[in-house]
């Protein structure tokens, strides 16, 4: 394998592995803990693979092609020595054999006719892309032709300032025009219309093949940038044609519509600016209008200079940055110009919604047919599946969703057509029944509504239908209908255009009508406002609260799943606002099902993939996967043995028992005893100490227990004391703060030995953050973070596992379940420690139940090798001693 140094042995191993699997189209489970260069070695197995697989395709060509020229010599010839009056045989099918024999050379023909088209368009892009590489008149040519397009444009604008100063009086007409394009068009609900292609120009590169292809996919933009690094330092840097896709939130140059902010309002507004594109060109073929319709349309969504953008993209590896610098500096959308270069692409980098949710994957031209798909860090696979697919709608939402529609089915009702008035009744119907569920009206604000009963419901989807006495609408129909007719944008335009207090309306009647909306909009805008929020301006708040019909949508989509699949939860609090509905996706295999079939091959890769029974059980047997196709792959860590030492222990210094359950966790003498271990592991552990709890809340308690005892200010003296905060935006300031601190004490060698970092499991510092070398020279796991057994999501989850799930060693599906949670998390916790060959590290995990075979053997491998299990402080203590030596001899 082309690697870009001598590899580790493990990688080697994890290369070959891989490669294997991709070739016999399995799918596969990886795990490489973090430290051991895991990307790498996907990167070069992959592309390893890809680059043979293409060329034993191209030889293959190169045969068939090479018999179909002899074949035409030789078919000459039979044709020839043919025996006239011979009878005809005839095959097993009672076919005579000249018919067998022409449809097989037909077949045959047809094959070698693909081909030929196939290396003909191969040719092509070739050629093309290494003009480009080669060639750098053609970009100048290309940004001199822009920059005259640019003064054009401006000197047009000049004029038609000048001209429309005289000209004040013709608006009025104008903004009725412009109210044309919130009428619904007619819907015509059984025919599939032909999607308008966002393209004008003809050209063969549309009908472009999907190329064999590796769709990389990860969780974050930025693990997602951090890969296409990765690539570019790789052997395969170079002549590698990837493509980085992302959400147009990432990836829009158009600052205007960037501006918005929330990303169902990008989208909104990027769609409609294409729609505008496509609908000028019609309005300029009719004469009959005197006045066209002004309406924005992208100057980033031209067609020639996204083809430039896609070949760029192709012909040298970009991350995202990248490529929007790249958009900006050739005035070409690079959301839609990376979309074009998808088909040729052979590694495609896109993060975990764009693949794994269907509707956004066939909006992006994504085709997994015969293709390979990485999921990497997918640790958390299940969750994500569960998420993306599930939905919540808040009881103001529907309030003000169903009062926007109305207003506008009252404003538009005399031009709107029989099925749209139909559909729109539908919704409202739907909206009223939703509101009602939650026990409340409709028609009345709904923060100032009271609930009577409140607390959280769980039903099946048939349930809820009945109960919300709606199982008589087909919604199979109605969510067709809104995907069509596009009412959510119509919607949200109306009230961009009604709903803002500064618009004034034509006649009394209806502004009346419109002036309820607009007050409505403002009460609901009040009772919404939650803190935590960032701030924002007024006008994007406004169009925030103005956009609810999109947030229902979802919610009814999800409602289309099959009901043993599903649950509604309803969640009723204080008053109808507050209160909601939300739709929980039990089994996640469903909508896995099809990137599995689909596919060649699937790897699931991640540091800390055990235990891995989850991912074969939940998803893979559910989802249809045979046994037989599934291949594991573990391997342990590059690091030496005594780099790390883990201890499960079960009793602190005065020898309380540690056993941190919910009744026994609040304990004083549980919280001293914790205490008392971080003393003595600050006097002996150099540099950074990071200690996880279960949950932000029992840090605090715990916090403000060693505060009343003093022991806080004991701790003090070794290490300063950072928390985790709660809020995202704090993180990456704490983070530093404390790296500075330990950097500075190590070079002081004062009183003062590091900082110590109070984090919580499942916070933002237990994943994706890297505690290397002297940033976490000790973590601490303090107890079992179980996840919280009193929700209605997990009950539901572990009764429904229970019924469909048959019992794994005696023990039921719910419990394996909450012990694999726990595990998941602990494991993903205590792997920020070790982040490469040369670190090292002790791990402490403070619970005696951590020494259970059934939890120890879920600790990954190359931690659970070395493990030791103490059931005395004394001896744990001593171990650490010795680490400490040793870090002073080697120091």
């Amino acid at each position: 394998f082309p690697f870009p140094y001598t590899p580790y042995l493990i990688q080697e191993r994890f290369m070959a592995a891989l490669y294997g699997a991709l070739e016999a189209g399995r799918v596969g489970i990886f795990e490489s803990p973090t430290g051991t260069g895991k990307s790498l070695s996907l990167i070069c197995g992959a592309l390893s693979w890809l680059r043979d697989f293409e060329e034993k395709k191209q030889q293959e060509e190169a045969r068939l092609l090479a018999l179909e020229d002899g074949g035409q010599e030789g078919e000459k010839k039979r044709l020839t020595s043919a025996e006239p009056g011979r009878p005809e045989s005839k095959d097993r099918a009672g076919e005579p054999d000249w018919v067998t024999a022409f449809v097989q050379k037909k077949e045959e023909r047809d094959v070698v006719q693909r081909l030929k088209e196939e290396q003909i368009r191969r040719k092509k892009r070739e050629e093309r892309l290494e003009k480009i590489r080669h060639n750098v008149q053609l970009k100048y040519a290309a940004k001199r032709k822009r920059s005259e397009e640019d003064e054009t444009k401006r000197l047009l604008q000049l004029s038609k300032e000048v001209l429309s100063e005289g000209a004040g009086l013709d608006v009025l007409e104008q903004l009725d025009h412009n109210e044309e394009e919130l009428i619904l068009a007619e819907y015509e609900s059984d025919e599939e219309k032909k999607v308008v292609s966002g393209l004008e120009e003809d050209d063969d590169d549309l009908e472009e093949e999907h190329v064999t292809k590796i769709y990389y996919c990860s969780r974050t933009h930025s693990q997602l940038s951090q890969f296409v690094r990765e690539v570019q330092k790789s052997p395969f840097g170079k002549d590698t044609r990837l493509v980085s896709l992302g959400s147009r939130q990432n990836l829009c140059v158009n600052e205007e519509v960037r501006r918005l902010g929330a990303l169902q309002l990008i989208n909104d507004r990027c769609m409609e600016m294409q729609k505008n594109k496509h609908e000028k060109k019609s309005d300029e073929e009719m004469e009959g209008k005197k006045r066209r319709v002004s309406r924005t349309v992208c100057p980033f969504y031209s067609y020639e200079q996204m083809q430039f953008l896609r070949d760029e993209v192709l012909v040298e590896v970009k991350d995202i940055e990248q490529l929007v610098a790249l958009g900006r500096e050739t005035k070409a959308c690079p959301y839609y110009g990376s979309r074009y270069a998808i088909p040729a692409a052979q590694l495609v980098v896109l993060p975990y919604q764009m693949l794994l949710h269907e509707p956004t994957r066939s909006a992006a031209g994504i085709k997994l047919k015969d293709q390979v798909v990485i999921i990497d860090e997918a640790h958390n696979l299940i969750d994500t599946i569960t998420c993306i697919h599930s939905a919540e709608v808040s009881g103001s939402q529907l309030c003000c969703a169903h009062s926007q529609l109305l207003q506008y089915m009252e404003r538009y009702r005399k031009r709107l057509k029989a099925k749209n008035l139909m559909y729109i009744k539908q919704i409202l119907y739907l909206l009223e029944r939703f509101v009602a569920v939650l026990g409340g009206n409709v028609n009345q604000n709904p923060s100032c509504q009271a609930v009577s009963q409140t607390g959280t419901v769980l039903k099946s989807i048939n349930d809820f239908l009945f109960q919300s006495q709606i199982d008589n609408i087909n919604l199979f129909k109605v969510q067709r209908y809104c995907e069509k007719s596009l009412i959510s944008r119509k919607l949200f335009g109306f009230v961009e255009r009604y709903g803002g207090p500064a618009t004034a309306v034509k006649t009394n009647k209806e502004n009346q009508k419109l002036a309820g909306l607009q007050n409505f909009l403002l009460t609901l805008q009040q009772g919404s406002d939650r803190e935590g929020d960032p701030p924002v301006d007024a006008e994007n708040d406004q169009l925030r609260t103005a956009s609810p019909l999109m947030q229902i949508e979802g919610f009814l989509s999800a409602l289309t799943n099959a009901n043993q699949d599903g649950r509604v939860i309803l969640n009723r609090q204080g008053t109808v606002g507050q209160s909601s509905l939300k739709f929980l996706l039990l089994n996640p295999a469903v909508h896995f099902a099809k990137v599995v079939e689909e596919c060649r091959a699937v790897i699931i890769a991640g540091g800390t993939m055990q235990p891995v029974a989850d991912f074969r059980e939940q998803l893979l047997s559910c989802a249809g996967v045979d046994a037989a196709r599934v291949v594991e792959f573990s391997c342990g860590h590059v690091i030496p043995p005594e780099n790390i030492l883990p201890i499960i222990l079960c009793s602190g210094p005065s020898n309380q028992q540690l056993e941190f359950t919910y009744q026994t966790r609040d304990l004083p003498q549980m919280m001293d005893e914790t205490g008392r271990i971080l003393c003595n592991l600050c006097n002996v552990v150099p540099g950074g100490v990071v200690c996880f709890f279960p949950s932000y809340e029992y840090e605090k308690q715990v916090y403000a227990h060693w505060e009343k005892t003093g022991l806080l200010t004991r701790l003090a003296t070794k290490k300063k004391i950072f928390q985790e905060p709660k809020k995202a935006n704090q993180v990456e300031q704490v983070l530093v703060e404390y790296a500075k601190c330990i950097k500075r004490c190590s070079q002081a060698a004062g009183q003062m030995t590091g900082a110590l970092l109070l984090s919580v499991v499942g916070g933002k510092m237990s994943e994706g953050i890297n505690f290397s070398d002297d940033l976490g020279r000790c973590v601490i796991m303090v107890g079992m973070p179980y996840p919280n057994i009193k929700s209605p999501e997990l009950q539901e989850k572990m009764t429904w596992l229970d019924k469909t799930m048959p019992r794994a060693a005696g023990q039921a599906p719910s419990r394996v379940l909450i012990e694999n949670l726990c595990m998941k998390a602990v494991n993903q916790s205590i792997g920020r420690a070790i982040r490469h060959q040369k670190d090292f590290a002790s791990i402490l995990l403070l619970d005696h139940r951590y020494a259970r075979p059934a939890i120890f053997n879920k600790l990954p491998q190359w931690i659970r090798e070395r493990t030791q299990v103490k059931p005395a402080f004394g001896s744990a203590f001593a171990e650490l001693r010795k680490v400490r030596t040793f870090i002073l001899c080697t120091a």
